[in-house]
């Protein structure tokens, strides 16, 4: 047995080394380097091959327009040079993120007539596209889009002629980013072909304005909305933090003769409006705080101004110098005192001061890692108030997101796997109905509904929706929330989504076991196998490694989840690679037959040896379980003992997850909710203890009572001798019990105490036994302080903050290890404590960190002061 793990484990080393090497060798367009000037750069075409996206053109113009695009042009019939297309870089018109929380770099060519002509990703940061799914299934993906028009209602599926959608195939294991991909796609190419005249502008009734003769205050105006604000933080295009925002605008209508008299004055208003045709609309804006201008330099060079422009739906309205009229200052009363102003004017008559509208700042985003800068656009709404409208606010139909017409298209499936997830939810939750009627002899009862629960789990779970969840999907929300989180994209696999709503449920609620036990793809079709092999006469072989092997290697998990958290935070791309730990994608998503040959012989590995090892991976290798195993450490509903568990060895011998000490307690970080044991736990014939009280009742002719909630039969006579005794340690708790020091308070003072015992780790008995750690803790934990105070004012990056964070951390597990060695057990409302063991503390000290740096973090987050 030993030799097999040693020959797994060099095994498990091979593949990773070749998936590294492979990785060097075909990275692609993962992560490649960009020219740092990409964004900024006039002759775009000098930097990126626009030949490969528009055939046939031989010369480029530089940027133009606003968005911004180059020309492309050929050689025509007569030898002069023909327009032949436009090309345009997706990041100039958006950043929508993809799944690794970053924008797929694209650049799009599109003929005259608004066909796309090519697609070329330059750069992606999306790792299953390294790994897991060959980066030439995102070439092919974008392959489909060539002959098809922008005008086409794209979306990623089949084609529904009737509804007038055009669908493309997605590339299986990686919906979201194909979805993000396709939303890149269709905005690029829709903003440059209405702005070169491809696509119509959007036809809106004009607005017809309520008026009522007023003069309002600058605070009456932002009240109801009249006039907005748009806020961009130094930290949101990557630099540091000063004293005040990177800019602030204010903005506004300025056709509304109620707005317009209060802004401009009403000679001001009338001027205004002498200067306008029918059609054209003004809007103001000012600057009261920051030193970056929203002008710019382009109206310099070219009379564009190309800081700002207002978008309408998917219309995009940008202003040269001729669309610029001087605004000297705010008459309403209480205005701020501008440092920089304007009125622009918006001569398109597909605009409508009816409908809603933003005002978008547009500038670039630097990554203070590499010094490459990013397009990033910062938007602000504006709608003008119901009672400025006669008849009020419009009704808009606003085009469906992505998300939605995902979850739209598969709610019958969506609602049964909710309803699977429900169903095994309940059967858990009724499980002591369930035992009590299974014997050791008969388990049907209890495994009727567990083997179910495996079957749809590999079949359609696994191989059908292929909803295996992952240690990468972790790893991926954490660094969404250091980079952008967008609800919009975890919702787009809704498979996803809903399981790791039950996960999270049920982890605090009945510990890991129940979703890597009864749900976990590849754990079912790991238990199937084994289960398998006993049918097929293999019993005789099948083994659970020695006591003292497992003991050891149930460690190595979270080693390697430890391990991958660490790496993300320097390189998530690496990070990601050695994910490859988890042969999920092999098996569910990609398939064994279309992966190269170590990672299929890995995955298949791991499935042989469940012939002979029961879950041989969930035990010792799975990251994601063990990043499970912490908060259930915390659960609040665990398996019932009895005070004879200790001496008992009936059911530790029969525990195939190997989760029940010597001691007859259960670990809950590595029980997988077998049931097994609360199948004995009330079988009178199974249980030791009580089948010894059976064979004594029957041979006095004492009658059988039923079996109580504590595992012993309801006595005869309530007479204390009857209680059974603990001798030993108590089964019935992981460790053994702690009383707290406030333990004997009671009401306000002993929650306040808990509370402050949670925040402070420090205790007398610490500085007795170790006051030397306890002064170097003060000094870290003031530390830790300090950067969270330089993360509030702007001075200090994500990465660093979590760095300390995460130092804190583990000194704090020193510190109370040392000195408030303990931890409660079960629902925080009991007052059950228990002596904390090393990994108890590690879960604790974790579990509470980043509950606490979770809300600080997000909360300087949404204040734009924290940038990563």
């Amino acid at each position: 047995m030993i030799h097999a793990i040693r020959l797994f484990a060099v095994l498990l080393a091979a593949c990773l080394l070749w998936g590294l090497s492979a990785t060097t060798t075909h990275a692609g367009a993962y992560e490649a380097a960009l020219p740092p000037e990409l964004a900024t750069a006039a002759d775009l075409c000098a930097l990126v091959p626009c030949a490969e996206v528009l055939p046939g053109a031989t010369r480029f113009s530089p940027r133009k327009g606003q968005p911004p695009y180059a020309e492309g042009y050929g050689t025509g019939t007569d030898g002069k040079p023909a327009l032949l297309g436009y090309v345009m870089l997706s990041t100039d018109i958006t950043d929508t993120p993809a799944y690794s929380g970053k924008p797929v770099v694209t650049l799009i060519g599109m003929d005259t007539q608004g066909r796309y002509a090519g697609v070329k990703v330059l750069k992606h940061s999306e790792p299953i596209l390294l790994l897991g799914i060959p980066e030439s299934a995102l070439l092919d993906f974008n392959r489909q889009y060539v002959g098809k028009s922008v005008a086409d209602e794209i979306e990623v599926g089949q084609s529904r002629a009737d509804e007038g959608v055009v669908g493309v195939d997605a590339i299986s294991g990686a919906t979201v980013t194909v979805i993000a991909q396709n939303q890149v796609l269709t905005t690029s190419g829709a903003a440059v072909a209405r702005q070169v005249g491809i696509l119509a502008p959007t036809q809106r009734a004009p607005a017809s304005f309520a008026e009522s003769g007023k003069r309002y205050s600058w605070q009456q105006l932002v009240a109801s909305g009249a006039v907005q604000r748009l806020l961009v933080q130094p930290a949101q295009v990557g630099l540091q933090g000063g004293d005040g925002p990177f800019i602030e605008l204010w903005f506004g209508d300025l056709n509304h003769p109620d707005i317009g008299r209060s802004v401009l004055g009403d000679a001001g208003w009338q001027g205004l409006r002498a200067q306008l045709r029918s059609a054209e609309h003004a809007i103001f804006v000012i600057r009261t705080a920051g030193a970056e201008s929203f002008k710019g330099s382009g109206f310099v060079r070219g009379g564009i101004y190309d800081r700002v422009q207002v978008r309408q739906g998917a219309d995009a309205f940008t202003f040269r110098d001729l669309d610029y009229l001087n605004l000297y200052g705010v008459a309403a009363e209480g205005a701020p005192t501008p440092t920089e102003s304007a009125i622009f004017v918006i001569r398109s008559p597909g605009f409508s001061a009816a409908y809603p509208w933003k005002l978008s700042f547009l500038g670039n985003r630097v990554d203070r890692a590499t010094g490459t800068r990013s397009f990033a656009s910062f938007d602000a709404p504006y709608w003008l108030p119901e009672t400025m409208l006669q008849g009020g606010r419009p009704h808009i139909d606003e085009p469906e997101a992505p998300w939605r017409k995902v979850w739209r298209k598969q709610a019958g499936a969506i609602a049964l796997f909710v309803a699977l997830l429900c169903a095994v939810t309940l059967v858990y939750a009724l499980r002591d109905r369930l035992t009590r009627r299974a014997t050791h002899k008969n388990k049907w009862p209890v495994n009727a509904f567990k083997y179910t629960a495996w079957a749809l789990s590999i079949v359609f779970v696994g191989f059908a929706a292929m909803a295996q969840p992952s240690v990468t999907q972790v790893l991926t929300w954490f660094h969404a929330l250091l980079l952008r989180w967008d609800w919009a994209l975890f919702l787009s696999d809704p498979f996803i989504f809903c399981f790791w709503i039950f996960i999270i449920v049920t982890v605090l609620l009945f510990g890991r076991g129940l979703f890597c036990g009864w749900l976990c793809p590849f754990g079912s079709l790991s238990e199937a196998i084994f289960k398998l092999g006993r049918f097929l006469g293999l019993k005789r072989w099948q083994r659970q490694l020695p006591r003292r092997w497992h003991d050891r290697l149930k460690w190595v998990k979270y080693g390697v989840f430890f391990g991958l958290l660490a790496v993300s935070v320097f390189s998530m791309g690496l990070a990601e690679m050695l994910a490859e730990v988890e042969p999920f994608k092999t098996t569910f998503l990609v398939g064994i037959g279309n992966r190269a040959w170590p990672y299929g012989l890995f995955a298949c590995t791991l499935l042989g040896l469940s012939l002979f090892i029961e879950r041989p991976y969930c035990k010792y290798l799975c990251p994601l379980g063990a990043a499970l195993a912490m908060p259930s450490t915390f659960r609040w509903f665990g398996l019932r003992r009895k005070v004879d568990c200790n001496h008992c060895k009936a059911c530790a011998v029969g525990c195939g997850s190997q989760a029940i000490d010597a001691n007859g307690r259960i670990d809950q970080r590595e029980c997988l909710h077998c049931l097994d044991c609360m199948v004995l736990y009330t079988d009178t014939r199974g249980c030791p203890p009580l089948a010894r009280e059976r064979k004594r009742r029957a041979r006095d002719g004492l009658a059988l009572t039923p079996v109580g909630r504590d595992g012993y039969f309801f006595p005869l006579v309530p007479v204390p001798a009857d209680a059974p005794k603990l001798s030993g340690p108590d089964p019935r708790l992981p460790t053994d019990p702690v009383a707290p020091p406030y333990a004997a308070k009671a009401g306000a003072a002993r929650w306040i105490t808990e509370v402050w015992d949670h925040i402070w780790p420090w205790s007398g008995e610490g500085w007795r036994s170790a006051r030397a750690l306890q002064v170097a803790g003060l000094a870290i934990a003031l530390a830790a302080t300090v950067a969270w105070a330089l993360a509030a004012t702007g001075q200090l990056r994500a990465g660093a903050l979590i760095g300390w964070w995460l130092g804190w951390s583990v000194y704090e597990v020193l510190i109370r290890l040392a000195g408030r060695r303990y931890v409660k057990d079960g629902p925080w409302w009991r007052g059950r404590y228990r002596r904390a063991t090393v990994m108890d503390m590690l879960c604790y000290v974790g579990f509470k960190n980043l509950l606490v740096g979770a809300v600080l973090f997000l909360t300087l987050k949404g204040m734009g002061i924290l940038s990563a």
